[in-house]
């Protein structure tokens, strides 16, 4: 008995080979990226608008009322916030302090109760005395004002009721940040 023929495999066309399934997710991939590399050396051609001028440090003590007034809502969108009784400007961490960022509640006030329980609500007594705090949430707290010094300008210290504000003078320099 003889073998019938095998059937030749039948010879794939240039087309059959791109239609394959396996080409064609290829393909689409190296399209998607020329696409995405020509659409950059356009897109580098748009002006971009310069940043806002840097808003003028501002150097002196608040009362809690005076403080909830830099809330980020004003023209200047200056944004500042007390943790420990010092308070710091934290405009340029806008997009999480302020209107519509993820702390926004801190903005304005001070922030020290919030930051040390882990409860991203800010106090609205007229002075926060957080002698109520347990050891590890008043740890807490001047863990979260080291990593501000570090990183923001310190403005002042947030008055209690009944104490007057220091002056600060000009020439008082930046490293002096240990009020």
């Amino acid at each position: 008995m003889s073998k019938p023929e095998e059937a030749a495999p039948a010879e794939q066309t240039l087309w059959d080979e791109v239609t394959s399934p396996i080409n064609l997710i290829l393909i689409l991939v190296i399209v998607y990226l020329v696409y995405k590399i020509v659409k950059s050396k356009f897109e580098g051609d748009v002006e971009v608008p310069p940043p806002p001028p840097a808003l003028p440090k501002i150097r002196k003590d608040l009362t809690v009322a005076e403080l909830g007034k830099f809330d980020g809502t004003q023209p200047d969108g200056r944004v500042l916030l007390a943790v420990n009784g010092t308070i710091f400007d934290v405009t340029r961490g806008k997009r999480f302090y302020g209107p519509g960022g993820p702390y926004s509640a801190f903005a304005g006030k001070d922030a020290t109760r919030g930051l040390a329980t882990g409860q991203v609500a800010a106090s609205d007594k007229e002075f926060d005395d957080v002698s109520d705090l347990t050891a590890d949430e008043l740890a807490s707290a001047k863990e979260w004002e080291e990593q501000f010094r570090e990183k923001y300008d310190i403005v002042g210290n947030l008055l209690k009721p009944g104490e007057t504000a220091k002056s600060y003078s000009d020439d008082e320099s930046e490293t002096k940040k240990s009020l």
